[in-house]
């Protein structure tokens, strides 16, 4: 089959011939449709997290597509069934198999490059948030606000009554969150604290321009590093400050399964209570230059590549 591989150089990708996934008893083949492209497989890829994605691996975890194989001990959705999955890797290709625990049925009036942009941002939204206690009335802020994940989370927040602080580079990337009901600034500075919740991802000088906003007994999610700069903390700096709980976030930790918060994202959009933020819809041959756009910052929101019938 058709799939994109890793080249370990900087084109990222390009096509290449690989054989068809084998599914495990609990995992269905999906015939894709359409995914969407993170930034955190671009570090991957390129290293920094560690050791480089070895060329001709496939990546991919947000996926939407057709059930082709059904998952043999019964689980899951059946064949012909459209579906949107948390891959574990491998759905940048015409198929990719998926644990069953981890796929959620779309309804007719879901397209598959709006389902696409679900998975990987809209589970760490939606599970970022049940960490924050009682939400009504609080205040947040939101550093890296403009990316996949901001804009679920602006979006969510405020729905449960949360006032949403959203730091965007510019009024251009910030004006859909405040359409979202975000008050929206351009540098941590001018952000009007102080916040009971920080929902942090950028790291370095941000990291502790906004900590120095957090109110007595308020809580940090820590949840990324995108300018992959490491953050400086001083005990001393947060003396008067009674204490505040710094909670690192891993998204796929969670008590629920990825289909079960996968069915809830995939009814909020239906219902029109959640509108993810397609930034950038392109054919997968484009996938190359729409990565490089997205590590450039060049996307807002989320970035989709439709794979044509």
């Amino acid at each position: 089959m058709k799939a994109l591989a890793a080249t370990g150089d900087p084109t990222l990708v390009r096509f290449a011939e690989v054989p068809e996934p084998t599914a495990a008893a609990d995992a269905a083949v999906i015939q894709v449709e359409a995914f969407s492209v993170n930034r955190g497989e671009i570090l991957a890829m390129t290293g920094a997290y560690g050791t480089p994605t070895a060329p001709g691996t496939v990546m991919g975890q947000d996926v939407v597509g057709r059930v082709v194989a059904a998952a043999v001990d019964g689980s899951g959705p059946a064949i012909g069934a459209r579906v949107v999955g948390h891959a574990e890797g491998g759905g940048w290709a015409e198929l990719v198999a998926i644990p069953t625990a981890a796929l959620a049925e779309l309804p007719d009036t879901l397209t598959a490059t709006t389902a696409a942009a679900l998975p990987l941002a809209g589970l760490t939204a939606l599970r970022l948030l049940r960490h924050v206690e009682v939400p009504a009335g609080k205040k947040a802020l939101i550093t890296g606000a403009s990316g996949g994940v901001g804009h679920y989370l602006v979006e969510l927040a405020t729905a449960a009554d949360i006032s949403v602080t959203a730091v965007a580079a510019s009024p251009e990337r910030g004006a859909r969150l405040a359409e979202l009901g975000a008050a929206v600034v351009h540098d941590v500075a001018d952000a009007d604290g102080p916040f009971d919740v920080i929902f942090e991802s950028v790291g370095g000088d941000v990291f502790a321009a906004a900590l120095a906003r957090i109110a007595p007994g308020g809580t940090v999610l820590w949840f990324g590093q995108a300018s992959l700069q490491p953050i400086r903390l001083s005990f001393f700096e947060y003396l008067t400050v009674t204490p505040f709980t710094l909670r690192h976030f891993p998204h796929w930790v969670a008590d629920t399964t990825d289909a079960e918060d996968l069915r809830m994202l995939v009814e909020l959009t239906a219902t029109g209570r959640l509108h993810p933020e397609l930034g950038r819809v392109a054919d997968w041959a484009e996938t190359a230059s729409v990565l490089t756009d997205l590590n450039n910052r060049r996307i807002r929101g989320n970035a989709i590549l439709a794979i044509a019938a």
